[in-house]
Parts: C-alpha cells; structure tokens; sequence
C-alpha cells in the first residue's frame, strides 16, 4: 500500500467518526516513521489547519467579530473561522457533548459557571500561553477566577463583560420610576403584558431573588423566588430567548419593559430608540471568554486568540458590540468609545459588578433547571 492510499484511508475514517483525532495522528505519525518523517502526507496530517470553528450569541456581536476580527485573521492566515450561533449557554453544551472531538473548536462563553462546567465534563484543554503574549493586557482579576477552576492552567482567554440589567421604553416608563421600583417593575401588574424576560433559568432565579430582597448569590427562601418567577411569567407577554429577538421586542415597542444585556440596549440607543438602562443594586455583572475545547487544534486556535485580544481587535471587536473588552484600561488606551458603554470600569478592578458565584450555581443547576423549565411550561 502506498503512502498516498494509507493517508487517505486513514483520514476517512478520522472523518467517519471510527478514528478520534488523537488515534488519527498516531497512525499517521507511526506512518511517517516508516516512509520517512518528512513525507507530505505527514506533514498535512499533523501541521496544516484549513479551519476553525467559532460559536458565539449571533446578531451584533457575530457581526463584530466577523468584521474586526475572524475576516482579518483568515487574510492574514489563510485559516478560515466558521462561525455558528447559539441562544443559550445550555442549548449550545448540549451540541456539544454530542459531538465529535474536534467538530467545535472556540466558544463565546458567558460566565466562570460555564468554564466550571465544561471543566468538570472533562472538555477543558491547556493552552500554551507562550502563543498568546496579548494576555498580558487582560484585566488580571478576570484570568485569576479562571485559574483557579482549572489549578493554574487556562482553557479559555478573557474577552469582555457586561450586565444584565433593567431595559425600558421611556415613552412609557420613567427614570424616576425605575430608580422607585427596580427589579420589582417586572413584576408589576400595571405592565401586564408589555414585560418581557429572558428564558434563561439562571437570569429568572436571579431577578427573582433580586424581585425579593435576596442575595442572587445565596437565596435562602427559594419558595418566594418561585413565586415570583411565576408572577413574571403570567405578567410576560413572551421569554426572548435571543439578543436579536430582545431587540426586536424593544425596538417595535411589544414590550415596555424586561431584563436585557447591556451592549444590545446600548445598540438600540445608537439606533435612535429612546430606551433606558438601569443596573439595580446586586444587579447581573458578567464576563464572558473565549474557550477552547478540548481536541481542537491548539495551535490554530491560540493564534486566534492572540489575535483577539491584540489591542487593536479587541477595541474594535468591543466598538461594533458595545460591550467593553477584557483589555486593563491602566495598559491599553481604550479610546473614546469605550468609557461611554454600560457597565464599563475605568479603574479595572470590577469592584462595583456583583458576579454569579460558580459554586453556588453549578450546585444547584440540576435541581433549579428542572424546576424553571416546569414553570416556563406552566406549572
């Protein structure tokens, strides 16, 4: 059998599913030995990487990283990034404990709760820092929170945060009544059926908690939230359950008032709607990242991040957003656009943001899930 049949051969079953990568690059490093270690077909195997996959929230932000950055790296590269979306954190592990090794390569994701998560189902990967020197303009309490779930090493890079606070139509909702009534207002029966929310079990506990004078991070009458979760949802003229479909519903005024992400309202606002945004006390702050799964291609994949987090793509990346960049403010002039969006701290501690506690949540997941789901559905 000659070398180009065995290559072959062997790269049809990768593909099939019957090889995993890491059995696939043995064989063909075992065939590389025997014809000479040096043969294209070993070569092609083992260095070169055609593609890579990314899956992020969609609408503005997919547009932003498109644009400043997956266009500019495969013009620099030659390497293309394929760019799926997902609505949900828990729609999107999903797929992904489905798959193939290898078949999803980076994830936008939101939260140290996520990268706990994935770390403990074992898809965690190490990344080799020394391909990444852009790290070091990375907000320091940003990494260490990572660090920390996976004993020092790190699997994803930080690349920006936000909240999820309180958006509303001022047309019909004041700012004097908003700073008044707070999370409460999503429970208020003079907008029943102009409140919108999002369907995210975690976000709905969270108001909730807020909704009843609790710690989002350590509620103690459950029984309450519950209550007030289903409140919100008879009240609800719909749960969204993407940015895109946020918008909408704020933009064509079905909805007056709901929970929503920072930079999307911040979009809307550029677009000439007249929507508020308010963070009440203890309200949702989060960071998201940009995570490696395990059995992508390393090398390809902490290019990528290295070219994200260059000062120049992220500020851009964080300008067509709207959500600031992980990027320290104290190393990296952020320019003029950056200090104006929600949420943004120009001291970079994130002092003043109330993040999800990982442990918290994470240990609770199985148990409240199931319980929202059953509400969502009307019980």
């Amino acid at each position: 059998m000659d070398n180009t049949t065995r290559y072959e051969r062997l790269r049809e079953r990768y593909l099939n599913g019957d090889l995993d990568r890491r059995r696939f690059l043995g064989l063909i490093g075992a065939a590389g030995l025997a014809y000479g270690v040096q043969t294209p077909f070993a070569r092609h195997a083992l260095g070169a990487v055609e593609e890579v996959r990314f899956d992020g929230w969609g609408g503005v932000v997919s547009e932003a990283f498109r644009k400043y950055a997956f266009d500019p790296y495969t013009a620099k590269t030659g390497i293309k990034v394929v760019d799926g979306t997902f609505g949900g954190g828990d729609e999107y592990l999903s797929r992904v404990k489905a798959s193939q090794p290898g078949e999803y390569n980076i994830a936008h994701l939101s939260g140290v709760f996520d990268y706990a998560r994935y770390h403990g189902l074992g898809l965690t990967s190490v990344l080799n820092e020394g391909n990444i020197p852009n790290l070091q303009y990375v907000i320091p309490k940003l990494v260490d929170v990572f660090r920390k779930v996976t004993d020092g090493t790190l699997s994803c890079v930080p690349y920006d945060y936000g909240t999820t606070g309180l958006a509303y139509n001022r047309k019909h909702i004041s700012d004097d009544e908003m700073k008044e009534k707070g999370a409460k207002i999503l429970i208020d029966d003079a907008y029943k059926g102009k409140i919108s929310g999002w369907a995210d079990w975690r976000t709905r506990i969270w108001f909730g908690s807020l909704q009843t004078d609790q710690d989002p991070n350590g509620a103690t009458d459950m029984d309450a939230v519950w209550d007030a979760i289903r409140k919100h949802r008879d009240l609800s003229l719909k749960y969204w359950s993407s940015g895109a479909e946020l918008m909408s519903l704020l933009a064509e005024e079905e909805v007056y008032v709901t929970e929503g992400w920072s930079g999307r309202i911040y979009a809307l606002q550029e677009q000439g709607h007249d929507i508020g945004y308010m963070d009440p006390p203890n309200g949702y702050g989060w960071q998201e990242c940009l995570f490696v799964i395990k059995g992508s291609p390393m090398e390809a994949c902490e290019e990528l991040l290295n070219f994200m987090l260059a000062p120049e793509t992220s500020i851009a990346v964080a300008e067509g957003q709207n959500y600031p960049p992980a990027l320290d403010p104290r190393k990296v002039d952020l320019g003029s656009k950056i200090p104006t969006l929600p949420a943004f701290d120009p001291s970079g501690t994130l002092e003043g943001l109330t993040f999800a506690n990982p442990a918290y949540w994470n240990g609770h997941e199985q148990e409240w899930s199931k319980t929202f789901g059953r509400i969502q559905k009307g019980y």
